[in-house]
């Protein structure tokens, strides 16, 4: 059973994603919620003036800016992909993440023409988000359908192939824990078989503690227990710094506080793809933030992709995807953080 009640804005996220997971041979599309507006008008060229502008080397380095598709689900299952990536194609993105490969009312589209449409207009398919399991053997999970799973990721061409679902399965204690982690090394393990790599996308509920052990941070415990040749990590930074927020003292009371960032900066490797998600602080919400628009909030881009992009040799080692859970107006929230991130300058 879920640790979340049903109102918990985390859970709701997850199950709302997992109604974009599907394929298109014979994937029924999930009901998806908003309606198409009007394309945005265009945006002007990457690294055009913006709040955070100025002389300086782009933060963002070159051929690196993604979006996950998750964020423009009302304009994919209404408009299809061929208008979504048209649009991403003027905004300067450089790359995509899946949320699922179905596009509702647009019609049916295979994963071969998904592929050509997508590199058509410039944008790189570098990763997708699959359920981890389900309690249907059918379903389009790793736990269920790994080898589908794997056979979908490799005939679109991606270079990874992850979850968004947190390694809750056995519930929440270390050895709960270590045998999902384990069961994670298996997927990453088959992953590199097909020249893939395997990665888990956090939520802030990684960050809190064992249920046996409090003094244990459940997000150590995969990171110790999972191979780092095999297991891979998306770290979503919105949901890090919630994480940051909730989970800084441990269930006695007890300070346990930790920068998301330094577990980057320590190991750079095993994050290569982020989420860039904005938040503005706000000490009398649950998570901490109240999400925004990149750029809106009060996460310091600018600081966190300097310093990782400053490491020797890790200037275009990651991939930045830009996303927000419910955007306000999909195509205005994908123009303007490709505004904002185009227009971040530090100094060489």
């Amino acid at each position: 059973m879920s640790r979340f009640s049903q109102t918990d804005p985390e859970l709701t996220h997850r199950l709302s994603r997992r109604g974009m997971l599907g394929v298109a041979a014979g994937a029924t599309a999930a009901a998806l919620v908003g309606a198409a507006t009007a394309p945005a008008t265009a945006a002007p060229a990457p690294g055009a003036a913006s709040h955070g502008g100025g002389r300086g080397r782009p933060v963002l380095p070159p051929g690196r800016l993604g979006i996950q598709l998750y964020s423009l689900r009302d304009k994919v299952s209404t408009l299809g992909f061929a208008p979504v990536f048209a649009e991403l194609e003027k905004y300067g993105y450089d790359e995509v993440e899946f949320a699922g490969y179905t596009q509702g009312s647009a019609g049916p589209i295979t994963l071969a023409q998904l592929k050509r449409l997508a590199r058509s207009h410039g944008l790189n398919p570098i990763g997708s988000h699959v359920g981890y399991y389900s309690n249907d053997p059918g379903a389009y999970t790793f736990a269920q359908n790994l080898t589908k799973v794997l056979d979908d990721a490799q005939a679109l061409g991606l270079k990874h192939i992850g979850t968004a679902s947190g390694p809750f399965r056995y519930g929440s204690t270390v050895d709960a824990w270590k045998r999902a982690a384990e069961e994670f090394n298996t997927y990453g393990a088959a992953a590199r078989a097909r020249g893939m790599k395997f990665y888990q996308h956090n939520h802030s509920e990684e960050f809190s503690f064992a249920t046996d052990n409090p003094k244990v941070r459940l997000y150590d415990v995969l990171l110790a227990e999972t191979d780092p040749d095999l297991v891979f990590l998306e770290m979503d930074i919105y949901w890090a710094y919630s994480g940051q927020f909730r989970f800084s003292k441990r269930p006695d009371g007890s300070p346990a506080p930790f920068e998301p960032l330094d577990y980057v900066l320590k190991q750079p490797h095993r994050y290569p793809l982020f989420h860039v998600k904005d938040g503005v602080s706000d000490p009398s919400d649950t998570y901490g933030y109240r999400m925004v628009d990149v750029g809106d909030g009060d996460i310091d881009y600018k600081k966190f992709i300097s310093a990782v992009t400053r490491l020797r040799g890790q200037r275009s080692a990651h991939h930045w995807q830009a996303e927000h859970d419910n955007p306000t107006e999909s195509f205005t929230f994908a123009r303007r953080s490709s505004e904002h991130l185009h227009s971040l300058r530090e100094k060489c």
